[in-house]
């Protein structure tokens, strides 16, 4: 029976692609930088300490605490004045980025009729982001905290791994105490999300052209786009799946 239903964020819950995004990402983080210290110095050191968070795999450090470990190596730079420096970069530039996605009409629909099936519903979506930019692109897609009963949001302060290590999605099943085989995971990137999850035994649903060839032989439940999961949940679905 399935229990809990994880859906990916970008392009899975909101219409955003990655390379716009992080260029216009990185293109504010290193103006906003600018006054406090040198911005190619602060983007090598934001690069080279998130892909030791991306490494990690260690159940006693968040992936927030290896960043801050990497990124204040070396320096005499201190953690708290800059994590106040990026919660102001979050509040006060983050939301430009907004006009560089887009709303996926079904994301509302489908985690609200999650919710209306007694789902659990958790946005799995990479956390190399603190809370704050994970919420606010909630928001952009219309799917805002405030509105919906989610089980677990994960972002860089509450997780010890990320994608693709099952590690990842294995903390996640641990957290809300579902089994691998009650679980779906919902994302559009097969590497991040299909491979690691079916690895461990969870349902997997690919959010792509129907047409688009499988890359391996991976476990997978289903494909398409998020209007045809509506419509699949929607005919019983899930009942399927975990009968």
């Amino acid at each position: 029976m399935i229990k809990a239903i994880l859906f990916d964020l970008d392009d899975t819950l909101l219409g955003n692609e990655v390379d716009p995004f992080m260029s216009g990402y990185f293109g504010l983080l290193s103006k906003y930088a600018q006054p406090l210290m040198d911005p190619d110095r602060f983007l090598k050191k934001v690069n080279s300490a998130t892909q030791s968070a991306i490494q990690n795999t260690n159940p006693a450090q968040t992936n927030a605490d290896v960043f801050w470990s990497y990124f204040l190596e070396g320096t005499d730079w201190e953690r708290e004045p800059l994590e106040q420096f990026f919660v102001e970069f979050y509040e006060e530039e983050f939301p430009q980025l907004r006009s560089v996605t887009s709303v996926i009409p079904s994301a509302a629909k489908l985690v609200q009729l999650s919710l209306d099936l007694g789902l659990q519903v958790v946005v799995a979506t990479n956390p190399l982001f603190p809370m704050m930019a994970v919420e606010q692109r909630l928001e952009w897609a219309d799917v805002p905290v405030a509105d919906y009963r989610y089980a677990l949001i994960t972002a860089y302060e509450n997780m010890h791994a990320t994608k693709p290590h099952p590690a990842y999605y294995q903390e996640i099943l641990d957290d809300i105490g579902t089994k691998p085989e009650e679980a779906l995971m919902v994302g559009d990137d097969w590497k991040n999300d299909i491979v690691p999850a079916g690895s461990l035994g969870v349902y997997t649903y690919w959010v792509t052209d129907p047409n688009e060839p499988l890359p391996d032989d991976s476990p997978l439940s289903g494909r398409g786009s998020m209007a045809d999961l509506y419509q699949l949940i929607s005919d019983g679905w899930l009942q399927q799946l975990g009968a």
